[in-house]
């Protein structure tokens, strides 16, 4: 496969990756009258099967003796940290709060940035600075307006921050590192949904064939945009992947207020503006230093 070949491939998988998670909103809505717990119970299970399935067929079974304890531990905390992320995900979008939760994935670049100078003592330039500044203005400005504490957004963003930061720091690829948080989340998943039925709170065993299928399919559909998501990145530009993940959040926001109909007034739109304007500081920064560096 030449290299123009292979990028385009790459390219197109990121645009998939990010176009799926763009339209999740659709997925789930799909199952809200199922709880929140239960679903996102069934998305770490099922995610699981499918996931530790794939990796034992391209790699054996024996790439599971080789993993140690601290890497265990270590993974285990980060799927604990991406559980949390996607129940309360889940819960936002059968709560009317999709549009809180593209802010979310809006400002989790720039609370990438804001934890590498905690946690990294990272320096940021002057043009990182005025996008964080920015981007912290329009949360409080909706704050204020709004009369309360974007929490939701706030908290998939941080959520989702320290995942990434966390398994940036990990020594194991994408896919073989969900399928060892599946792993060490499984007998938990199990526990609480055992649970969930013992108090009659859970709805899978008397579901409907269909419903069933989409609880079990939430797990393929979790899986598929990773997988397109680590093939396609490690062939095209960091830059590139960048621009592209404003994508799924700006499809997110499209279906929160064209589809769904959820509240976006000029507070909302002057709020979103200054994250926007943000991001645009953020990521022409980082274009014009990626640049320099190869140029």
């Amino acid at each position: 496969m030449n290299r123009s070949s292979d990028t385009t491939q790459g390219l197109a998988a990121a645009l998939l990756a990010f176009l799926l998670w763009g339209l999740f909103p659709l997925y789930w809505k799909l199952l809200d009258f199922v709880p929140a717990l239960e679903t996102m119970l069934h998305r770490v299970a099922w995610c699981f099967v499918f996931v530790g399935t794939l990796v034992s067929l391209q790699r054996g079974m024996s790439w599971w003796s080789s993993l140690t304890p601290g890497l265990l531990l270590r993974l285990g905390a980060s799927g604990m940290i991406i559980s949390i992320n996607w129940f309360l995900y889940i819960w936002a979008i059968n709560n009317h709060h999709i549009v809180e939760t593209s802010l979310g994935y809006y400002i989790n670049p720039l609370v990438n940035v804001a934890l590498g100078t905690v946690l990294l003592k990272e320096k940021l330039n002057r043009t990182q600075w005025s996008a964080v500044a920015l981007a912290s203005a329009g949360v409080i400005y909706l704050t204020i307006m709004h009369g309360r504490l974007p929490w939701i957004a706030l908290i998939l963003a941080c959520s989702f921050a320290l995942y990434g930061f966390m398994r940036k720091h990990t020594d194991i690829d994408a896919i073989r590192g969900l399928a060892v948080e599946g792993a060490v989340l499984f007998p938990f998943t199990l526990l609480g949904l055992g649970y969930l039925h013992l108090r009659g709170e859970g709805l899978f065993l008397s579901a409907s064939p269909g419903t069933q299928g989409l609880m079990v399919l939430g797990g393929l559909i979790t899986a598929i945009p990773l997988l397109l998501f680590a093939f396609g990145a490690r062939r095209i530009p960091y830059s590139t992947v960048g621009m592209l993940q404003y994508l799924a959040p700006s499809i997110q926001l499209l279906l929160g207020v064209l589809v769904f109909d959820e509240a976006f007034n000029r507070d909302s739109l002057i709020g979103f503006t200054c994250i926007w304007l943000a991001l645009s500081l953020y990521t022409s920064d980082g274009i014009r230093r990626m640049a320099r560096s190869t140029g």
